[in-house]
C-alpha cells in the first residue's frame, strides 16, 4: 500500500474532541461528521485506488478474498455476516448485544448514491433468514447471489463505510475514557496512525470487534472494543513500536474476551484467527 499517515501531535489542552451526535443521527449527518473530523485530527483522504485497496484487505481478513464469504453464518452465531467487513444483520425477533451494521451501511450507501442495491434488501425491515440452515438451503438462490454481486462490485462505498465508522468512533472513544486517561488514548491514537499498518489497524479494528463504547459489547462488564485496547497500550515512541503494541493489545483484549464469554459459545476456536488478524496490524505495510 502506497501510502503513510502521519498524524502531527496535538496539544493535549486541544484533546477534547467534537462530540458526533449519539443515534439516532441521519446518515448523511454522519458522513458530514466524519468528514469534519478527520479534518479536525488532520486525517488524510484516501485515494479511491488506496481505498478499493484496503477494502480488499479487509475482505482477505474476514473471508479469505472469497466471493462466497460476503453472505456467511458463523458457526455459533444467530446472524448472518454481509460484505467484506462482515456486516450484521439480524432476523426478526431477535435482538443481540452486538451493533447490527448491515442496516446502517445500506442507509449509508443510499445517502452516497450508491447503484445497483438489490430492491429486495432496500423493503426488508430484517433478514428474510430465520436461521443458518435456512441461509444456507437459499444460498445460491437469487436474493444471495444478487447481494453478493453487489458487494463484489461496490468494494469502495463499503470501504468508505468503515473508514468513516472508524473515524467517527474516535470522539466516542475519547469522552468514554476516564478523564485522566483520555489525553493518553488520544496520543496512543496518534501514534499507531503515524504508520500506513497503523492506521490499517484503527479502521479495520472498529469493523472486527467495534469502539467498545457500546455497554453491551461487554463480558463481565469487560469490553474488547478499541477502546480498550487503547487504555491497555503502554507507552511508546510512535512508529512501527506503536503499531506492534496495538496489535499486543489487540489480542490481549480478545484473549480477555474469551476467558469472560459465556462456555456456551464456543469462542476459544476463534482466538487463532483473531490472532492471526492482529499481527497482521504490526507488519508494514
Amino acid at each position: 500500500m502506497n501510502f503513510l499517515y502521519i498524524l502531527a501531535p496535538l496539544p493535549l489542552v486541544a484533546c477534547t474532541p467534537p462530540i458526533v451526535s449519539t443515534p439516532p443521527v441521519p446518515v448523511v449527518t454522519q458522513i458530514t461528521a466524519a468528514s469534519q473530523l478527520a479534518t479536525s485530527y488532520r486525517l488524510p483522504s484516501l485515494s479511491s485506488a488506496q481505498t478499493i485497496k484496503l477494502g480488499k484487505k479487509i475482505w482477505h481478513n474476514e473471508s479469505a478474498g472469497k466471493v462466497d464469504g460476503l453472505t456467511h453464518w458463523n458457526v455459533g452465531e444467530e446472524f448472518p455476516s454481509m460484505g467484506i467487513g462482515h456486516y450484521i444483520w439480524y432476523p426478526k425477533g431477535f435482538n443481540g448485544r452486538w451493533k447490527e451494521t448491515f442496516p446502517m451501511f445500506i442507509n449509508y450507501a443510499k445517502a452516497k448514491g450508491t447503484k445497483g442495491i438489490p430492491e429486495w434488501v432496500l423493503s426488508a425491515q430484517d433478514c428474510p433468514w430465520p436461521n443458518k440452515q435456512a441461509f444456507y438451503k437459499d444460498f445460491n438462490g437469487p436474493k444471495l447471489k444478487g447481494l453478493r454481486s453487489f458487494f463484489e462490485k461496490n468494494i469502495e462505498v463499503q470501504t468508505s463505510f468503515i473508514i468513516d465508522r472508524s473515524r467517527a468512533a474516535l470522539p466516542k472513544i475519547i469522552a468514554a475514557a476516564p478523564k485522566f486517561d483520555q489525553a493518553r488514548v488520544l496520543v496512543n491514537y496518534q501514534k499507531v496512525a503515524s504508520t500506513a499498518n497503523g492506521t490499517y489497524a484503527l479502521i479495520d479494528y472498529v469493523n472486527f470487534k467495534g469502539d467498545g463504547t457500546v455497554t453491551t459489547e461487554r463480558y463481565n462488564n469487560q469490553g474488547w472494543g478499541m477502546l480498550q485496547v487503547l487504555t491497555n497500550m503502554p507507552a511508546t515512541a510512535g512508529g512501527q513500536a506503536s503499531a506492534k503494541a496495538f496489535a499486543e493489545s489487540a489480542k490481549a483484549m480478545l484473549l480477555r474476551r474469551v476467558k469472560n464469554s459465556p462456555p456456551a459459545r464456543g469462542e476459544k476456536r476463534w482466538t487463532a484467527g483473531w490472532n492471526n488478524r492482529c499481527d497482521t496490524y504490526a507488519k508494514p505495510l
